[in-house]
């Protein structure tokens, strides 16, 4: 296993969308092994592999206190969502240190794939289903300081900018 790199807001790779995975073979297998150990290691409770400059429709997520229940999501997708929204303070390994509140349907059903290539259908809600949603918009080109205001977005970005000129000169 191996940590990955992690792409960092606003870098454009992260607004590229990712494309279906074909088949579960020991490079899918491996990749999800690579992904889990850099999301522990970051740490998190979601990765796509949008954010490691892989292209293609997987994620892994374990929301568990002790970090023994991985999820591997492979060409997830959302077949179905609540009416009712509720607002999550969300953060991302991708913007790190930047949390802010947003809303997402409360419910939602998903269809996927597992590393034995099986489809498989769950219900998720509360912090799963901001997860996944969250995950999902990473596969699909968007990073979830896209969902706030554009004021909120200027200021992010000029914030980073500055992090990012402080490092240099580090």
């Amino acid at each position: 296993m191996a940590l990955l790199q992690i792409l960092r807001y606003p870098d454009p790779r992260l607004h590229k969308k990712a494309k279906r995975i074909a088949r579960v073979d020991d490079r899918i297998r491996t990749l999800a092994a690579d992904m889990a150990e850099t999301m522990y290691d970051a740490p998190g409770v979601g990765l796509a592999a949008t954010q490691i400059d892989v292209h293609e429709r997987m994620v892994v997520i374990d929301i568990s206190e002790e970090k023994n229940e991985l999820r591997v999501l492979i060409n997830p997708e959302i077949i179905a969502s609540s009416d009712e929204a509720s607002v999550y303070e969300e953060g991302c390994l991708s913007v790190p240190g930047v949390y802010d509140d947003v809303e997402r349907p409360s419910r939602v059903r998903v269809r996927a794939m597992n590393l034995e290539g099986e489809i498989g259908e769950f219900e998720a809600e509360g912090l799963l289903g901001v997860c996944v949603q969250h995950e999902i918009d990473h596969l699909n080109g968007k990073v979830f300081v896209q969902h706030l205001s554009m004021l909120k977005q200027t200021r992010l970005k000029a914030k980073l900018r500055k992090q990012e000129r402080e490092l240099e000169r580090a």
